[in-house]
C-alpha cells in the first residue's frame, strides 16, 4: 500500500512512520496543506490512500481533501479530527472524506481503520463502462433497472454507470440495494457498512447518503429514499426502462 499522510505535529508522523515500516507500507509524510496537495497531485495515480488531520497549516485539511477528491474521487480518504468537533467530522465527510478517527488516536485504531478500508476499496483506475453481455451473469446485486458488480465495484442504473463512488458510498449503495424497499435505520447501516466498532454519530450515514444521491443524480432517478423518522431504503420502481 502506497499512503500519504499528511498531518502537521511530526511526532505523530514519526510514531506512525514505525507503525507503517512494520506493515511495510510505502509511506509518504506532508506537514502542510500546500505541500500535500502538491505531493498527492505530482503522483495521483499511484496512491492508494490518505490520512489527512483538518488543521493544518498553509491549507486546512477541508480544503485539501475538495483539491484531493478534484484529482481523484475515488481514492480512500481517512481524517484525522478533534474527539469534539462534531461539526467538522460531518463537513469533512461531506467534503469527500470516507472516515474518520478522533484525536488523540491510538496507532492500533488508526492502522486497523486503515485496513478496513483497503480491504473494500477499489483501486482501479478505469471509469466504467457501459456492461457487456459477457458481464452480466457476474453482477452480485440486480434489480429490475440497478445492477452492482463487487469485484470490480462497478454500478449501473438503467444500463448509466454511477461513477467516482468512494470505498464507503459503493458499500452503502450495495448493503441498501440488497434489500429493495427495505429500510435501514441508521444505526443499522452502521453496523453493517462499517465493519468494525464504530464511534461515530448518525450524521454520519446522512453525510455518505447525501454525497451518494449527488452521483446517483448523474446516472439517472434517485434510488434511494429517505423514510421519515426511521431511515433509509433502496427503491427503483419508479425507473423507467430504457
Amino acid at each position: 500500500m502506497k499512503l500519504l499522510m499528511i498531518e502537521d505535529n511530526k511526532s505523530v508522523s514519526e510514531m506512525m512512520a514505525m507503525f507503517f515500516k512494520k506493515e511495510k507500507w510505502d509511506a509518504h509524510f506532508a506537514y502542510d496543506g500546500n505541500e500535500a496537495v502538491d505531493m498527492f497531485k505530482a503522483e495521483a495515480d499511484s496512491w492508494d490512500m490518505v490520512t489527512l488531520d483538518l488543521n493544518l497549516p498553509g491549507k486546512d485539511g477541508m480544503q485539501v481533501s475538495a483539491d484531493i477528491r478534484k484529482v481523484s474521487p475515488t481514492v480512500p480518504i481517512i481524517m484525522l479530527t478533534a474527539r469534539d468537533s462534531e461539526s467538522d467530522q460531518v463537513l469533512g465527510l461531506e467534503m469527500g472524506a470516507d472516515d474518520y478517527v478522533t484525536k488523540p488516536f491510538s496507532p492500533i485504531t488508526l492502522i486497523a481503520r486503515i485496513k478496513a478500508l483497503h480491504r473494500r476499496a477499489d483501486f482501479s483506475k478505469t471509469a466504467p463502462s457501459e456492461p457487456t453481455d459477457d458481464a452480466i451473469s457476474d453482477f452480485d446485486v440486480q434489480t429490475d433497472h440497478f445492477k452492482l458488480n463487487t469485484k470490480t465495484r462497478e454500478a449501473y442504473l438503467a444500463g448509466t454507470p454511477i461513477q467516482d463512488l468512494t470505498p464507503k458510498e459503493f458499500d452503502l449503495l450495495k448493503t441498501l440495494a440488497q434489500k429493495p424497499r427495505q429500510v435501514f435505520s441508521r444505526e443499522q447501516l452502521l453496523q453493517l457498512v462499517w465493519d468494525y466498532e464504530y464511534y461515530g454519530d448518525e450524521r454520519t450515514v446522512d453525510a455518505h447518503i447525501k454525497k451518494l444521491r449527488q452521483k446517483i443524480e448523474k446516472a439517472g432517478p434517485q434510488i434511494i429514499q429517505t423514510v421519515w423518522g426511521v431511515g433509509y431504503k433502496f427503491d427503483d420502481s419508479g425507473v423507467e426502462a430504457k
